[in-house]
C-alpha cells in the first residue's frame, strides 16, 4: 500500500501538473488541432457535421472548417471507405468515422484489400494516409450486432497500424500520431468511455503532442505478475491490481498495449521477465484474440524462460453478444475475473 506522504504528493502533482479531460474532449481537440495545423486533413462519415457527431466527438468542426472539410455522408460504409480511400490517393488526409466499427464490415474491401495493400503492392511508391476511428466493443444492451470487439481481427492485417484508445491522453496523443502518419491506421474507441474524465498531464494538451505508435504504457510498476490490457479493459485491470495490493499484497504491473499493430512485443517480454507471470485482459473473443498472440508471444521468445506459470487469459465468452445488460455483463470479462486469473498463477 502507498504510504500517506507518497499519496498526498501523488494528490499535489496530479492537480499542479494535470487538468481533467474527458476522452470526447480529448478526440475532438486532437481533431481541431490536425485540421489547423494541416489543411489536407478532413472528416467525413455518418452525422459527423450538422449533427456534429453521433456522440458529439466533431461538436463545432463544421462552423470552424466548413462543410468541404466536415461532410455528412450517406448511410453507406462502403461508399463513403472508398471515397475516404480515393481521396488519399489524391493529396487529401481523410479521417473517416465509423458510428459503430461493426458498421466497418461494409467497408473490409476498402479498408483491407485497397488501403491496407497498396502501399505493398505499389513496391513502397503509394502510401495512404487515412484514418478509420470510431466505438469498437460493447456499450450497453445494444445487441450482438454492436457489440464486436474488432482488435484481433484489424491487428491481423499486415499493413494497417491499429490502436486503442483508453483515456484522454491516448485520446489526443494516438489520434494525432495517426493522423500524422502516411500509412493507414484504424483508431479503436469506446462509446462508454467518451464522458469519462481522466486527469491528464499539461505535456499532453501540447499541439505537438504525440504517442509514438507501436510502444506501450506502463500504468501501473509492479513485481509479482504483469497484466497485459488494451482499451476499455485498462479500468479493470488497474482496478484488479488495486484488489490484488490491499487484500492479497500482491504487486502487480499493468500495462496499457495502445497499439495493437505493431504489437510492442519489447515492452511485453521486458515486463514479463521481470514478473514472471502474465495475465491478458481483453473484450474481444478467446479464439485467435490479443492474448492468444500475447501467449504465443511468450512461447517463442525468451519470455519463456522467465514464466513461472501459464498465461492465463481473460477475455469475453466465446458467444455472440446478448442484448440484455444483465447477460451481457456476465459475457464480458470483468475485474472480478481478472482477480481470479492473477490469484490462480499465484
Amino acid at each position: 500500500m502507498l504510504s500517506k506522504s507518497v499519496k498526498l504528493f501523488q494528490s499535489h502533482l496530479s492537480k499542479s501538473c494535470a487538468r481533467q479531460l474527458t476522452v470526447r474532449e480529448g478526440l475532438n481537440t486532437a481533431m481541431f488541432e490536425e485540421m489547423r495545423r494541416d489543411d489536407a486533413v478532413m472528416l467525413l462519415g455518418e452525422e459527423v457535421a450538422e449533427y456534429n457527431g453521433a456522440y458529439k466527438i466533431s461538436k463545432g468542426l463544421l462552423a470552424e472548417f466548413g462543410p468541404r472539410r466536415v461532410v455528412d455522408t450517406p448511410i453507406t460504409e462502403m461508399g463513403f471507405t472508398g471515397m475516404g480511400v480515393g481521396l488519399a490517393l489524391n493529396g487529401v488526409k481523410p479521417i473517416v468515422e465509423f458510428m459503430s466499427f461493426n458498421f466497418s464490415m461494409q467497408s473490409l474491401d476498402q479498408i483491407i484489400n485497397s488501403a491496407g495493400k497498396l502501399c505493398y503492392m505499389s513496391g513502397g511508391k503509394i502510401n495512404v494516409p487515412i484514418v478509420f476511428r470510431g466505438t469498437n466493443g460493447a456499450a450497453k444492451g445494444v445487441g450482438a450486432q454492436h457489440s464486436q470487439c474488432f482488435a484481433a481481427w484489424y491487428s491481423s492485417v499486415p499493413g494497417l497500424k491499429v490502436v486503442a484508445v483508453y483515456d484522454a491522453e491516448d485520446a489526443r496523443g494516438l489520434l494525432k500520431a495517426c493522423i500524422r502518419d502516411p500509412d493507414p491506421c484504424i483508431v479503436l474507441e469506446n462509446e462508454l468511455l467518451y464522458g469519462e474524465d481522466f486527469d491528464t498531464p499539461e505535456f499532453a494538451l501540447d499541439v505537438d503532442f504525440t504517442i509514438p505508435i507501436g510502444k506501450l504504457k506502463v500504468m501501473r510498476e509492479g513485481t509479482d505478475l504483469t497484466i497485459v490490457s488494451h482499451g476499455m479493459v485498462v479500468g479493470k485491470a488497474l482496478e484488479a491490481a488495486e484488489i490484488l495490493q490491499r487484500e492479497n499484497g500482491i504487486n502487480a504491473e499493468v500495462l496499457n498495449l495502445r497499439t495493437l499493430r505493431p504489437l510492442d512485443r519489447d515492452g511485453i517480454v521486458k515486463s514479463i521477465m521481470k514478473t514472471n507471470r502474465v495475465v491478458t485482459v481483453e473484450e474481444g473473443w478467446p479464439q485467435n484474440g490479443v492474448g492468444a498472440e500475447i501467449a504465443a508471444l511468450c512461447m517463442e521468445t525468451e519470455a519463456f524462460d522467465y514464466l513461472d506459470a501459464p498465461v492465463q487469459r481473460v477475455c469475453a465468452t466465446d458467444v455472440p453478444m446478448p442484448y440484455c445488460v444483465n447477460l451481457e455483463q456476465m459475457v464480458l470479462p470483468q475485474t472480478k475475473d481478472v482477480v481470479a486469473a492473477a490469484r490462480r498463477i499465484l
